[in-house]
């Protein structure tokens, strides 16, 4: 087994920023979504979803930068490397899942064709959560980058009463015209919930495979997203064909 450099900085840091505004989005969002339960007022109601956006803008930002840095990136961190679209990956899959069920799984310097698949589903989720949380933002705070739009639709475009509009209060608004943007928020609002679950779900199986992974490779899987390296036999899987970046 040997030292070899894997994931660069940037993608360490990705990995860490959005592990901390997806728990801090979690505990938030839930005090939200069971604001009966806690007592929540309709000003800590807003105070909340302040909070919950401006934590949101922290993660989209952090996840615009993860999705530039896939082209950019060193040869680990590029989507040509960890998401599962390149040719021959069916051929692999069932290639790992065969030796896998032996016990002897490959050992790959990236990632392996099942954690692919879960990056393109993490991937996924993160993006609809990002997209449906500043659409919500928007209707709800009336906060960039939707917020203007949906502030002049409430207010049938009126000057005076879009500049006393104020977030959860409706003593502003057009009632029709509220109405029907509340009405465009409902499935933003249950697609950005049921997304949330899956990714929960998804964030589960994700630790359970690393852990997995670490039992059976004994390569340093769960370190190597601190240091960026990772312990790996002389050819890795993902190896054969190229050579890494050897310490």
């Amino acid at each position: 087994m040997q030292a070899v450099k894997v994931w660069d900085r940037s993608t360490r840091l990705f990995h860490w920023i959005n592990f901390a505004c997806v728990l801090c989005l979690t505990v938030i969002g839930l005090a939200i979504l069971n604001e009966k339960s806690f007592g929540v007022s309709a000003e800590g109601k807003i105070l909340l979803k302040t909070l919950h956006s401006y934590v949101g803008y922290v993660f989209v930002l952090n996840l615009l930068w993860r999705i530039v840095w896939g082209f950019i990136g060193n040869r680990h961190a590029r989507w040509s490397a960890i998401l599962p679209f390149k040719q021959g990956f069916i051929v692999e899959l069932r290639s790992y899942l065969a030796t896998s069920a032996t016990g002897r799984s490959r050992t790959y310097l990236g990632h392996n064709p099942l954690g692919r698949l879960m990056v393109l589903l993490l991937l996924i989720l993160l993006i609809t959560q990002a997209t449906t949380g500043l659409i919500l933002t928007g209707t709800d705070l009336y906060k960039p980058p939707f917020g203007g739009a949906f502030a002049e639709w409430v207010t049938v475009g009126d000057a005076d009463r879009l500049r006393q509009l104020q977030p959860g209060s409706q003593e502003f608004v057009d009632p029709a015209a509220y109405q029907e943007m509340r009405a465009f928020r409902k499935p933003v609002v249950t697609i950005h919930l049921y997304a949330f679950y899956l990714l929960m779900a998804a964030i589960l199986l994700h630790i359970i495979g690393v852990l997995v992974g670490e039992f059976r490779e004994r390569s340093g899987l769960v370190t190597a997203m601190i240091t960026g390296r990772k312990f790996v036999p002389e050819v890795p899987a993902d190896e054969e064909t190229e050579t890494g970046d050897r310490l």
